[in-house]
């Protein structure tokens, strides 16, 4: 659970938690913005404008606390952050949130 985990608490591999947390990396979107947001990433990001139909199915508009208190939109955005792997390091050396598609096994 642990992207779900960062996008609700901000903790994740963005420029806003750096600008916190690690002041030597850069906090700027790769699309140009100079703070890259939780908000900015799912909502507004050009670099993932093509996939954000995937939210757009549970929350037209896009509002946040819909995608991210909801079953449907915890879905949607976790759909969303495997096929765009955001919000992770660049280098793409992180694992996906594939886990949380997946039912638990009951075995």
């Amino acid at each position: 659970y642990r992207c779900l985990i960062q996008c609700h608490t901000g903790h994740a591999f963005l420029g806003e938690y750096y600008s916190t947390f690690i002041p030597t990396e850069d906090p700027s979107c790769p699309c140009g913005k100079p703070m890259q947001t939780r908000e900015h990433v799912i909502i507004s990001c050009p670099m993932f404008e093509s996939n954000q139909n995937i939210l757009h199915t549970v929350s037209e508009d896009l509002i946040i606390s819909n995608l991210l208190g909801m079953e449907k939109g915890i879905k949607a955005l976790v759909e969303l952050l495997n096929v765009t792997n955001a919000p992770q390091k660049w280098n793409g050396t992180d694992s996906n949130c594939a886990d949380l598609l997946t039912p638990a096994s009951s075995e």
